[in-house]
Formats: C-alpha cells, sequence, structure tokens
C-alpha cells in the first residue's frame, strides 16, 4: 500500500502521524512510505532520518495527497486539505466528526473511508488509540492549570500546593476516565485538594482506593456540582461519550457561582466541550473570560509536548496501520472488530451512528 504522512496545519500543531521507526516498521511489511518534508520538524525528526527509515520525502502537501492510498495524520483535516481527499482514500486520525458538521460534510463529500482514532474500541470498552493521548492531555491541564492560575495570565494568583501555613488550590475535575484520573495524579503530586466527580460509583471506589488522600470522590449531580464551585480555584472537564457530542456540566448560570478569576479547563473540547461557555481555542491565544471565569479550551492540547505525545500515539497507532496497509481496510476491519468501529464514514455514508445522531444525518450499518 502507499501511505502518506502529510505534515499537521492546524495552529501549533508540532506532531506527526508516523515517526521514522514507525516508517521504518511499514517499509519492512512491503509498504510505500511518502512523508511531507519537514513533516516531523515540530518534534524533532529530521527529513534525513526517513529517508534513512526507507521512506521517500515530497516537497508539498498535495503531492503526498495525491499519491496515498491511506493517509496517516494527527488531527483532523481542516479547511485548506478538505479538497485533496480523493474518493476510496483511507484517512486514520482523529477525527471528533460529533463537535464539527463542516468537517462531517466534507468528508461525505469526499467519499473517502474516515477512520477515527478516538472511536477504536476494545472489547472491554477502552480506547486504545484515545488513551495515550488522554493520558497526555490530563497530565497538561494540570501544568496549564498552574500556568493560567498566575494573576498575569489572569488567574486568581494562586499557587497550586500551597506553602506552609497557606491552603493550596483547591480543583475539581468531572469525569473519572483516564484523562480525569491523570489529572488527579498530577494536580495532588503538586500538593492541590483535588475533588473528583463522575457517575460511576466502582470507579470512584477504585480511585479512592489508589489515590492519595488529597484527592476525594464526588458522585457527579447538578446539585453537588454547583457546591463545589463557590470555593474551587480550577475545573477539568474530561468527560468522554465516545463518538458522541459532550454533555454540558456547567453551564452559563452557573458562572456566577465562582469568584472571578476561576479557571476552567475543557479537555472535552474536541468533542463539544463540557461547559457550555467553552468555545475552541489555540495555543497562540488559549485563553478568554466570560463573566469573570477564566476558559482554556485548546483543541489540541497534546500538540504542545510533541516528541512525548508523537512517539506516545504511534505506539498505540502502528499496529492497527500496520493491519490497514497489511490487509486493505475492509479485510482488516473484519478480522479485528475494535478497528472496525474506529470506521465513521465510507464513501459517502455515515456508519457510526453517535455521529448520524449528532447531526441527524441517515445512518447506515457497515457492510464489510
Amino acid at each position: 500500500m502507499i501511505i502518506g504522512v502529510p505534515k499537521e496545519i492546524k495552529n501549533n500543531e508540532n506532531r506527526v502521524g508516523v515517526t521514522p521507526a514507525g516508517a521504518r516498521e511499514l517499509v519492512a511489511h512491503g509498504h510505500e512510505v511518502y512523508v511531507q518534508s519537514t513533516a516531523g520538524e515540530g518534534t524533532g525528526f529530521s527529513d534525513a532520518e526517513y529517508e534513512a527509515a526507507g521512506a521517500k520525502m515530497l516537497p508539498t502537501i498535495e503531492e503526498v495527497y495525491s499519491i496515498a492510498e491511506m493517509i496517516i495524520k494527527v488531527k483532523e483535516p481542516i479547511r485548506p486539505e478538505y479538497h485533496l481527499i480523493k474518493r476510496n482514500q483511507v484517512v486514520f486520525t482523529y477525527f471528533h466528526f460529533a463537535s464539527d458538521r463542516e468537517l462531517t460534510e466534507a468528508m461525505l463529500r469526499s467519499g473517502a473511508v474516515c477512520i477515527a482514532y478516538e472511536t477504536v474500541r476494545l472489547p472491554d470498552r477502552s480506547l486504545p488509540l484515545l488513551v495515550p493521548m488522554s493520558e497526555v492531555a490530563g497530565r497538561m491541564s494540570i501544568q496549564e492549570g498552574c500556568r493560567f492560575l498566575e494573576k498575569p495570565q489572569g488567574g486568581r494568583g494562586i499557587l497550586m500546593g500551597g506553602v506552609p501555613g497557606v491552603k493550596p488550590a483547591k480543583v475539581l475535575i468531572l469525569g473519572a476516565g483516564v484523562v480525569g484520573r491523570n489529572a488527579a495524579m498530577m494536580a495532588a503530586g503538586l500538593g492541590a485538594d483535588v475533588t473528583i466527580a463522575d457517575i460511576s460509583l466502582p470507579t470512584l471506589r477504585h480511585i479512592n482506593e489508589v489515590m492519595p488522600k488529597n484527592v476525594k470522590t464526588l458522585y457527579s449531580s447538578r446539585h453537588n456540582i454547583e457546591m463545589e464551585l463557590p470555593t474551587t480555584d480550577l475545573v477539568i472537564g474530561s468527560v468522554l461519550i465516545p463518538g458522541a457530542k459532550t454533555p454540558k456540566l456547567i453551564t452559563r448560570d452557573m458562572l456566577k457561582l465562582m469568584r472571578p478569576g476561576t479557571l476552567l479547563v475543557d479537555v472535552a473540547i474536541d468533542q463539544g466541550g463540557c461547559f457550555e461557555t467553552s468555545e475552541p481555542t489555540t495555543h497562540s491565544n488559549p485563553t478568554y473570560t466570560i463573566d469573570g471565569i477564566v476558559h482554556y479550551a485548546v483543541a489540541n492540547i497534546p500538540g504542545a509536548v510533541p516528541f512525548t505525545s508523537t512517539l506516545a500515539l504511534t505506539n498505540a497507532t502502528l499496529p492497527y496501520a500496520l493491519r490497514l496497509a497489511d490487509k486493505g481496510w475492509r479485510e482488516a476491519c473484519k478480522a479485528d472488530h475494535a478497528l472496525e468501529q474506529g470506521v465513521n464514514i465510507v464513501e459517502g455514508k455515515v456508519v457510526y451512528k453517535a455521529v448520524a445522531d449528532a447531526w441527524d444525518l441517515p445512518y447506515h450499518e457497515l457492510n464489510l
């Protein structure tokens, strides 16, 4: 199979879809790999490293899309890429269709086969291609939280761990999945007073057993969240319904319960966000303020640490990419039900129900 790896063009997205080591594996399986020149530069991989791995370099993004049977990238295609995607071309990346109607309609028009990292699901309901970036995003949410709680950044001027004689920051984490647990671990390690809320009692029991004593658990309900907000300094939104829009757990009217300079970090923004007032931001302009409350809603948080993120992502995606390339997407999905669930759009039809429901589009069963 001919595989293309374009350079990411989303704002401050420095990750790359395949590392030189990944390219070497694909070439070893008999595939041709074409990488756009400087695609790995943001991560620290030179064109020479890709060439040494057996990949061929192409100067432009247009050439990569034109030659490739399968595109492997990190973030969803954005408007300048829409017209480059061809009918029957496999595009293997994060899509988050349920939060972006324009992207959904563009991919339907393209006739491509869109396989989304975020909906590949194992029998135990875990999401193997989302987990590594969720781990990064969860930890980064606290790192960025520390930064934007500083007064010069618009925050309350709170030190996450406090000092002797001064209480630490209070952190409320909504959702106890991979993002929430990693955020809780980081915040606890810094000495914050952490509360993690979820609707799964078994999950909360597990967290209560394994987390440090400065992490407390709370059953997630509107009432309980409202009781926490007046004394909370940092709220992390980390709720996920795979492939579907995220529920809005903090509404506009709840902002008045918080103190000015309180920070909301919406890690769920890729799926529409779990705060009603969330709008996607970028690393170049990461925050905005509504009613005195600072919002951070960067849609590609792991892109700020591309070396760590790219290695972690390729570790997870490469085995699936090899199956797709070795067998073709239909046979690979027949043989792997987890990969089959990653297929969202095929040749102009939505084949993932949550995406169809999000935009009231016709849903078609995937016919392999």
